[in-house]
């Protein structure tokens, strides 16, 4: 049976958007650069860490982690797969989220709750709700 080892990211610049997301999320962190992945970067020929085309932004505790890599080409279209995030003031989690480099792209009021779509720095969308009662 599958496991989700890690969610991928494709981006310009895989470590301001995994500081990013670790900031956005809750319980996650940019793995620390030890002196073993510091002698991976300059094997490579890479001085800094910032110049990583492969970052990690892994859960304090449990959950998956999400790696983002550098592909050269930009994002061009609708994201196919997205985070959907909960909190439980949409208003001041939209002020936090644009703060750290987020747009909000649509926000709404629903029957289930309240849901904005954002955009991360580079473009990738993702949702935000607030639930209310389940509906029956």
């Amino acid at each position: 049976m599958a496991r989700i080892h890690d969610i991928v990211v494709d981006c310009s610049h895989p470590a301001s958007l995994a500081r990013f997301w670790a900031q956005v999320l809750d319980g996650y962190a940019v793995a620390p650069y030890d002196e073993a992945e510091l002698a991976r970067l300059r094997a490579e020929g890479i001085e800094d860490p910032e110049d990583d085309p492969t970052v990690l932004v892994e859960p304090v505790g449990t959950g998956p982690r999400l790696f983002f890599q550098r592909v050269p080409e930009p994002k061009s279209t609708k994201n196919r797969v997205h985070l959907d995030l909960s909190c439980d003031r949409l208003e001041e989690e939209l002020v936090r989220l644009t703060d750290l480099g987020a747009q909000v792209v649509q926000q709404e009021r629903r029957d289930h709750g309240d849901w904005a779509l954002l955009a991360d720095p580079e473009g990738n969308e993702l949702c935000l709700w607030t639930f209310g009662p389940t509906p029956i």
